[in-house]
């Protein structure tokens, strides 16, 4: 069973063997540690002149990282905790993707900053943040979202080759989670692509019908989502499919609308907290192009806009749990 902490790895190790202009730069990247998760564990071994740890200073990083891009090269950016981001977002708002189209022709800035996010850890209100809504509508910024179904060596490659700069967020618990690539979750659900570009993603029963509810997640949430769809079909004898984009921003919808026009329920689900955000926007653009064929209100389901706790406890109850899911689809 190959985790997706582990086919992560082997993705970047594949990306700096095809690539000789790709740099890496972050905080304790280099052997022995491999980032805080080990997700870069090897790469200062294989290529040392390409992996660069750095200070702690996120925006000195994300701005070198700009400053390579400018002259061409490709760079991916570690940040150690996704929470601290917000420390570099003067350079990626205002410096690197303004650079793609501010100097009179376009310029690719292929920067990649992958962001571990989420909590269900215990780590506390300033490592366990989703902050993708902060993020949301940059100009020529990519959003992209870690997935158990959606191969990351190819998201990378995707991201890097649009010459747009990107923010990759990874859920820290997916690390050390099966990646399901083979077209099967088990004997019950299965996953399918859904678009030439494998940026929309289903996964459901293999059947004819159409499903009792549609339920759209990003990756970090797509577990939880799974674990209810399961719950909910041996319970409630419901069934449920889950769509996923690798892409949370721009997100083209066309592959999925005939779906979503056809469901009887839809529900959004983010684990970033309420006030705006992925769903909000995803919302909106739902109403927009099904008003009329829409048979109920779309259903958001995340967190209350609140602190995220350190106490495990209150940690659970204020995040999206399986349970929480399950009780929505029903």
């Amino acid at each position: 069973m190959t985790r997706v902490g582990e086919r992560l790895n082997q993705a970047l190790h594949e990306l700096f063997t095809a690539d000789n202009r790709l740099f890496l730069l972050g905080e304790d990247v280099a052997d022995p540690y491999g980032g805080a998760f080990g997700i870069t564990r090897g790469l200062s071994t294989a290529f040392p002149d390409r992996i660069y740890p750095t200070p702690i200073s996120e925006a000195g990083i994300v701005g070198a990282a700009g400053g390579l891009a400018l002259c061409g090269d490709r760079v991916i950016v570690e940040v150690m905790f996704g929470d601290f981001v917000t420390l570099a977002f003067d350079p990626i708002v205002n410096f690197i993707s303004k650079s793609v189209t501010m100097y009179g022709a376009t310029v690719p800035m292929r920067v990649v900053i992958r962001c571990p996010v989420g909590g269900n850890r215990g780590y506390g209100p300033t490592h366990s943040q989703n902050l993708q809504k902060h993020l949301l509508g940059v100009p020529n910024l990519a959003l992209y979202e870690l997935s158990p179904v959606h191969d990351p060596g190819r998201v990378l490659v995707d991201a890097m080759a649009t010459g747009i700069p990107a923010v990759f967020f990874e859920d820290k618990v997916l690390y050390t989670q099966p990646i399901y690539l083979d077209g099967e979750v088990d004997g019950l659900l299965r996953v399918t692509p859904l678009s030439p570009d494998g940026n929309w993603v289903s996964v459901g029963l293999d059947a004819d019908e159409p499903p009792d509810r549609v339920v759209i997640a990003p990756g970090g949430v797509a577990p939880r989502v799974l674990s209810a769809l399961r719950t909910t079909l041996i319970e409630d004898e419901i069934a449920a499919q889950l769509l996923v984009p690798a892409r949370l921003c721009p997100l083209d919808l066309e592959p999925v609308l005939p779906i979503l026009a056809a469901a009887p329920r839809i529900l959004l689900v983010e684990d970033g907290v309420a006030g705006g955000g992925w769903t909000a926007e995803l919302a909106r653009r739902l109403y927009e192009r099904l008003w009329g064929r829409l048979r109920e209100p779309i259903r958001v389901l995340q967190p209350r806009c609140d602190v995220i706790p350190a106490a495990p406890h209150l940690e659970r109850e204020l995040l999206v749990q399986d349970s929480d899911i399950h009780q929505a689809l029903r």
